[in-house]
């Protein structure tokens, strides 16, 4: 449906289940040591917890990347912000906004990650279909960390 009205900002959300209950999930998440095992390829340094910033590295995309944590409520959500040239904050930064549901009595937990921020243009677009891509993966890689103890993402970017 197209209601005519100007598009803005460009988001995306995906989400997942994983078999373990929702404080274990949002630990994964949270500890640099967990993240570096499964997501972070070249490593996360801090714990996501209100108000500080932390770095990660990626094998993929060398470099540092500076994450601010904006809330962290364990173990129900988490909000960061990290910079990119092509968003419509005047900051310079999108914002991921992680969710952590309780499901099947806590046995499980549905894990929502949403990205806000990208300019609605050819570039903004690449940006967030790149990073939409990525936290799939970050996805399917928690699962699998979570519940069989294997890094997916190891020696697939190296």
């Amino acid at each position: 449906m197209n209601s005519g009205a100007a598009l803005t900002e460009l988001s995306f959300t995906v989400s997942g289940r994983v078999a373990r209950p929702c404080a274990e999930v949002y630990e994964a998440v949270a500890d640099p040591v967990q993240l570096s095992r499964y997501f972070t390829t070249g490593g996360a340094r801090g714990r996501l917890e209100s108000g500080v910033r932390v770095v990660w590295d990626f094998a993929d995309f060398p470099g540092a990347f500076p994450v601010t944590v904006v809330d962290a409520d364990p173990p129900h959500r988490l909000v960061i912000e990290w910079g990119n040239e092509a968003t419509t904050s005047e900051s310079g930064t999108t914002r991921v906004v992680f969710e952590f549901e309780p499901i099947d009595g806590d046995s499980r937990t549905l894990v929502t990650i949403t990205e806000t921020s990208w300019r609605p243009t050819p570039h903004g677009a690449e940006a967030a279909f790149s990073n939409c891509e990525g936290w799939t993966g970050m996805l399917a890689a928690l699962k699998v960390w979570l519940e069989y103890g294997i890094n997916l993402r190891e020696g697939f970017y190296q």
